[in-house]
């Protein structure tokens, strides 16, 4: 026990001393208006005089000098012979009354009077020990009722917080008395303590700290919070006392605490074994277990237990509860979290684990390994690639919320969630890239109308952030490249502002050198709007053949896609409106060349069917087919190839198309999937119908060459 001097609980100033010495009907010299006389010894005089008369008001108009002589008492005023014994006895009467909490004959008054006459005749020293006795005799004749066998665990805990709270009374009161000697003599002495801490040291050496009395006040209370671990109401109140009574005898770390932390460790590490080896284990109920059981340690610490418990006591929980299976709450019911996307769930075992040193590592391992795992079953599987872009996207957008909300934007969960999906989709090498390209291609067609402007500019956005994990931007360039080109050349784009704000995407992710060439298509569309326009006017003024509507997109040969060059056998009136654009063109730019691409034009003709007439857009290829149905009903694959010029590749691709599409134009005899090598095939007209005018089947109303 340390000999440091504290004060008690409560401190008796001049004024509550006062307060208490009117309670008692005490005349105290303070009160009543007189002084009290002191020879040169320092012993008090039985006499008094009145206070001195104000004095009178100066004046100041003769300034006069007085001096003040203090002179010493003639005669020195001497001790009884039994003054030491008497006082002793006084005081020995009043300290046993306080004990035995009966009336003090004495008045408090004349108590600390008594006092103060023995510490200024250097009696202190003896007062000491006698009132040392005295307490220690008091404190011993208390212990039998500690060691009754015959008290239960409350009852017995009662009686040692009764005791306490009479003997803090005890206490309180006597020091009052001895306040003079706890000011002056012990005050001097250094290796002295004050009275306050002297009982204190008393009581905890003689009943507190004895052997049989410590066990079981330390057994009692460890017994009182096992059952509120367990579910009971308890009383806390009597608990607080019990603590406090601890930490007040500094006996509370030593006594109590490693106990305590020791049962607790016992505890928790049984608790936790049985949880997860349970067969309702789930780890959503065994998170919110650890969350309640963290919670109710920190009201414990709260409510009874001294403040210093409160770090070592959850890093106990922690550690039984949390650290001992941090790897069965990683492996057992992660995954299930984040596929349910279990945000609140989540975000508790992300805080659970950041009490553990080194708990996220393992959960941002097991973070990754999930996003691999269910990121490789959707690139790897053939059957899922219509489908696999916007379910890239959808998981994605669903890791991402899990970072932001759950794990609180952890860069390490950040960084492995960017290199999982890196890893994931480079799987199939270039196979992504081409897929992406496609499912941009989807949604800027013009037959996209499930969103609107604002919902296609957010999916592109997240189109981009695939984007940027894929290894092959050149392979997406190429693809991309092909279907701008046929949406531009065809006219199915959706918008041409959704177009150029794609096109802004990529310039910003790739840069202007990526994007170069795909802006110079965008031009080479723009000025051949203006040549049309101008060509338009020129078959005005030149007065020529118009009846059919043609439009030429001039391309620069460096920014499209190569195509190879195809020798087909156009109509003659076909011909005709071709080179009268050719003379234009030429005629404006001199020197230039103009090469055909025929398998990118396209035509609308003007179809009559039985039930009524219909334009059919087709390819420039499938518009030279039904032309030569004009002249006859039957026709063989044969003789279509060499009046079109047709690669057999290519016309196989378009009989296809016409025989065996959704809307079948011609029928095909017999109906196999063979085109041309195998069976000898019929083409048969079995839905045009020819009109009385004309004669005819099909005409052309529109062509566009490039």
């Amino acid at each position: 026990m340390s000999g440091k001097k504290r004060s008690p609980p409560t401190e008796y100033s001049q004024s509550k001393r006062s307060k208490l010495l009117k309670e008692n009907n005490i005349n105290c010299p303070e009160m009543s208006g007189h002084l009290v006389s002191t020879s040169k010894n320092g012993l008090s005089s039985k006499l008094t005089k009145p206070l001195p008369k104000p004095p009178a008001p100066i004046n100041h108009t003769k300034p006069t000098t007085k001096k003040l002589v203090i002179k010493n008492l003639k005669e020195k005023p001497n001790l009884p012979k039994d003054f030491e014994e008497q006082t002793l006895v006084k005081l020995e009467e009043a300290v046993c009354a306080i004990h035995n909490s009966s009336c003090i004959s004495y008045s408090l008054e004349e108590l600390y009077q008594a006092v103060e006459n023995m510490c200024s005749h250097k009696m202190a020293g003896r007062l000491y020990d006698h009132l040392t006795v005295k307490c220690e005799n008091h404190i011993k004749q208390r212990l039998p009722k500690f060691l009754a066998d015959c008290v239960s665990g409350i009852q017995f805990l009662h009686i040692v917080s009764s005791e306490w709270e009479q003997h803090c009374q005890q206490m309180i009161m006597i020091r009052s008395i001895f306040l003079y000697l706890d000011r002056t003599y012990v005050f001097e002495n250094s290796s002295l303590l004050s009275v306050w801490d002297l009982g204190l040291r008393l009581f905890g050496k003689h009943l507190v700290c004895q052997g049989l009395v410590q066990g079981r006040i330390v057994q009692e209370v460890l017994i009182i919070i096992q059952n509120e671990r367990n579910g009971e109401v308890i009383d806390r109140a009597l608990l607080k006392t019990i603590i406090r009574m601890l930490c007040d005898l500094q006996v509370y770390q030593i006594m109590f605490e490693t106990i305590f932390l020791r049962e607790t460790e016992c505890h928790y590490h049984k608790e936790g074994q049985q949880q997860v080896t349970s067969e309702d284990y789930t780890l959503p109920q065994y998170l919110s277990h650890i969350t309640r059981r963290l919670q109710q340690e920190e009201d414990r610490v709260l409510q009874y237990l001294d403040s210093s418990t409160r770090k070592p006591l959850v890093l106990c929980v922690e550690k039984q509860l949390i650290g001992e299976h941090q790897t069965t709450l990683v492996n057992k019911g992660f995954d299930s979290l984040l596929e349910a996307k279990r945000l609140p769930d989540l975000g508790t075992l992300y805080q659970l684990l950041s009490r553990i040193k080194g708990g996220l590592d393992g959960l941002c391992t097991a973070f990754g390994n999930y996003i691999k795992k269910s990121g490789m079953a959707m690139v790897s599987d053939a059957e899922r690639e219509k489908t696999m872009v916007q379910e890239m996207i959808d998981f994605k957008e669903k890791l991402d919320t899990i970072v932001v909300e759950a794990f609180q934007k952890n860069e390490k969960f950040q960084r492995a969630l960017q290199e999982s999906f890196e890893c994931i989709i480079n799987k199939r090498q270039n196979k992504p890239a081409e897929l992406i390209a496609k499912f941009v291609d989807v949604q800027l067609r013009s037959g996209n109308k499930e969103c609107t402007d604002e919902e296609l500019d957010r999916l592109l956005d997240k189109v981009m952030v695939l984007f940027r994990f894929i290894y092959g931007k050149d392979v997406f360039e190429a693809f991309y490249k092909k279907d701008l080109a046929k949406r531009l050349l065809v006219g199915k784009s959706a918008s041409f502002d959704a177009e150029k704000a794609m096109l802004l995407k990529l310039k910003q992710e790739c840069g202007s050198s990526f994007t170069c060439k795909l802006e110079g298509m965008f031009k080479d569309m723009e000025l051949s709007r203006d040549i049309m326009s101008s060509y338009k006017q020129y078959v005005t003024a030149k007065k020529l053949p118009s009846s059919i509507d043609l439009t030429v997109n001039v391309l620069t040969m460096g920014y499209w896609p190569a195509y190879p060059p195809v020798e087909i056998i156009l109509p003659l009136h076909l011909v005709g409106y071709l080179e009268d654009f050719k003379t234009f063109y030429l005629s404006k730019h001199s020197g230039r060349k103009l090469q055909w691409q025929s398998s990118l034009g396209h035509c609308v003709l003007r179809s009559f069917f039985p039930n009524g007439d219909k334009d059919l857009q087709v390819s420039l290829y499938q518009t030279l087919v039904l032309l030569l149905f004009n002249d006859s009903d039957e026709l063989t694959f044969h003789y279509i190839q060499e009046a079109t010029g047709i690669v057999p590749a290519e016309l196989s691709r378009t009989m296809q198309s016409l025989a065996c599409g959704k809307v079948r134009v011609i029928t095909k005899i017999p109906k196999v999937k063979c085109m041309a090598d195998l069976v000898p095939l019929l083409y048969y007209n079995g839905t045009l119908n020819r009109t009385s005018l004309s004669g005819t089947m099909v005409q052309v109303t529109r062509v566009s060459f490039v």
